[in-house]
């Protein structure tokens, strides 16, 4: 019984030394090094661009569904859960999504890009099936 109180006195002593250590100043003159995180953002080519049809049909012709998705290499008209990427592929939701810079569309304009879209839809790029490397789906 000793010997287990004087076990627990320790143990607590141990405790209390540990859980200060973390509030103990830096020595004077210590320098701390920062470093650029390794998962910083990479952002696109139009990113703080206009991200309008004629950008994403850009990003679109250099797309390679082959290779891996990235923020060069992302089908800018492939939906996710509803949502359209952003000028860097990211969707939505996503850490480092941001809101793309948005031209005016007029009616007409919409109605072109539907025809552009479903011209797209009947003739996809050779490999962009769904789950393939490109691909968010």
């Amino acid at each position: 019984e000793k010997i287990s109180r004087i076990m627990y006195k320790l143990a607590v002593a141990l405790s209390l030394v540990a859980s200060v250590a973390g509030f103990a100043p830096q020595p004077f003159g210590a320098r701390t090094t920062t470093a650029i995180s390794a998962s910083a953002p990479v952002y696109g080519k139009y990113d703080e661009k206009l991200w309008d049809n004629e950008a994403k049909k850009d990003i679109y012709n250099s797309w390679d569904p082959s290779q891996p998705r990235s923020v060069f290499n992302f089908n800018p008209f492939e939906t996710f859960e509803g949502n359209s990427p952003d000028a860097s592929g990211y969707y939505p939701g996503e850490i480092w999504y941001k809101d793309p810079i948005r031209g005016d569309v007029s009616f007409q304009q919409m109605m072109d890009e539907r025809k552009e879209a479903e011209d797209r839809a009947a003739n996809p790029k050779p490999g962009s099936a769904p789950g393939c490397p490109g691909c968010r789906n």
